[in-house]
């Protein structure tokens, strides 16, 4: 009995840990390693539309006939250093819908989160970063610990002396 509920034990907390790793917070993604694998996955599934040199598609910021937008470019030119990378993993999981675009928003992006493993967007987001010039990766990084740091501080309530609860 004692070995079941060890090993159940030990179940739950590699799930738990698997949930907290893939839950939007990123891994290290300077890493060569990841870099290297993204680059390939990106070229297999990405490239088509968001362009070999992460260049996007003519004319991104003009809405085509049918209402939707071109695919952006992922260089420093684009506005995906704008956004901190869960937010990015997100939208490249489960694609332009909400909650990372306003409910029926018109998008070409799909989903990658049945296609692709967590691992594998990552490390595509590892490859795009790894683009930039050196200041767009520092604000992106400040983007980061700016969102890592409002997460914290909305996470975990004040227990202030002297602050209402």
């Amino acid at each position: 009995m004692r070995s079941l509920i060890r090993t159940l034990s030990l179940i739950t907390l590699m799930a738990l840990t698997a949930c907290t790793r893939h839950s939007g917070e990123a891994p290290n993604l300077n890493a060569p390693e990841r870099v290297a694998a993204g680059q390939i996955i990106y070229a297999q599934h990405c490239a088509a539309c968001h362009g070999a040199k992460l260049e996007g598609q003519p004319d991104w910021t003009t809405r085509q006939a049918n209402g939707r937008l071109p695919a952006p470019p992922h260089d420093d030119s684009g506005h995906t250093w704008h956004h901190d990378s869960a937010l990015l993993f997100g939208i490249v999981k489960s694609g332009l819908v909400p909650p990372y675009a306003p409910p029926h928003y018109l998008s070409d992006m799909p989903a990658f989160g049945a296609r692709l493993s967590d691992e594998d967007i990552w490390n595509v987001l590892a490859f795009i970063r790894s683009r930039w010039s050196p200041e767009v990766r520092a604000r992106h990084e400040a983007l980061d610990a700016a969102v890592r740091q409002q997460r914290a501080d909305t996470s975990s309530p004040d227990i202030s002396p002297g602050r209402p609860r």
